[in-house]
């Protein structure tokens, strides 16, 4: 008995030395190396690569992949085309003497061109109420729906676009802090910022249906939808793919350009395969690629700030620029800035 104890002792510690040691081993005989130590390429370009053999293993075949997608070897480069964009893993399964083994290398994929460059044409000016710190903002046919955001001034409103007059409103409990909303399928759905919980109201009556609480996304920041799926940013350079009917998170995409990866993206509008983005206290808007992630354009809205007059809730840091929506039939876009007088009608054109 002492002896199958003994037994038992030693092997325990043994196996689980065995189970963790996979990636140890690998990474002891193996390491990849890119050219110039590259951490970041540029989409469709390629990059050089090597596989430094610490112990002098036979190799016999080195694969490697992006996100379980093959990435063809020639003359010693990778042509990096990978169908997403963002932070990713480049693997390298190696065969050698009989065994195979996985190593990983961080790789940034960054857009293949810069973002052009977009300015505005004002068409009109509109009254917007200065009480409003404005964290979502979205058409359903010719009525406007508008979120706000602080603790104790946060609500959900229909309103004419024209004139200011509120339809409906329902304020939100004074612990939550609102953010983003869209109507999807006769409801709306808001996002609140760091409770980790959203609501779903009735379209018409606003009686809230339902609650969803947020998956790994960070927070709740801002929300679209094309018809089908739910985007949601929530702070990172994630945007979140949402499941109407469950609320579930599906995916992601993350933001980036030529240069780098990009984490600023907050309140959100769909129009047409591109996602419209307010950059976080800039004056800008980007506009995204929804299947890759790259920032194919910029809106500089500079200028709007000098238009609207500053109230008693002004400072610098909370009266910017935050609110787009399009509006379908006029094929126009609205924008306005937390707790600004002025909302504007405008057409987006390259500078």
């Amino acid at each position: 008995m002492r002896i199958v104890k003994l037994i038992c002792i030693v092997l325990i510690p043994s196996i689980f030395i065995a189970c963790g040691s996979g990636n140890q081993k690998a990474s002891s005989l193996f390491e990849i190396n890119l050219a110039e130590n590259a951490k970041k390429v540029n989409q469709n370009n390629e990059v050089g690569i090597k596989i430094n053999n610490k112990k002098q293993k036979e190799i016999e075949s080195v694969i490697y992949s992006i996100d379980g997608i093959e990435i063809p070897l020639n003359n010693n480069k990778l042509l990096i085309n990978v169908p997403t964009l963002g932070n990713k893993v480049l693997t390298a399964k190696i065969t050698f003497e009989g065994e195979t083994v996985e190593i990983n290398k961080n790789l940034k994929v960054l857009s293949e061109k810069a973002p052009e460059i977009y300015t505005y044409t004002i068409i009109n000016e509109y009254p917007h109420d200065t009480a409003a710190y404005t964290q979502g903002l979205e058409f359903h046919n010719d009525t406007l729906y508008e979120s706000t955001g602080k603790n104790g001034q946060s609500f959900l409103r229909k309103l004419n676009y024209k004139t200011g007059e509120v339809y409906k409103q329902i304020d939100l409990d004074k612990s939550y802090f609102g953010e983003g909303i869209t109507i999807l399928n006769n409801k709306i759905y808001q996002l609140t910022w760091k409770s980790g919980l959203g609501f779903i109201y009735d379209l018409n009556t606003f009686k809230k249906l339902d609650n969803f609480q947020y998956g790994k996304s960070r927070e709740g920041w801002g929300l679209t939808n094309d018809g089908k799926k739910i985007f949601k940013s929530d702070g990172t350079e994630k945007i979140w793919f949402l499941n109407p009917d469950t609320m579930t998170e599906e995916g992601y995409i993350e933001t980036v350009t030529n240069s780098s990866v990009f984490n600023s993206a907050n309140e959100l509008e769909y129009v047409e395969g591109k996602l419209y983005a307010n950059v976080y206290q800039k004056p800008s808007v980007m506009i995204i690629d929804i299947k890759t992630g790259a920032i194919e354009g910029v809106i500089n809205f500079s200028g709007l700030s000098d238009l609207i007059t500053k109230t008693a809730n002004w400072d610098k840091l909370n009266y910017v620029l935050n609110g787009i929506a399009y509006h379908k039939e006029r094929q126009t876009f609205f924008v306005t800035g937390k707790f600004w007088n002025k909302m504007f009608e405008v057409q987006i054109r390259k500078k």
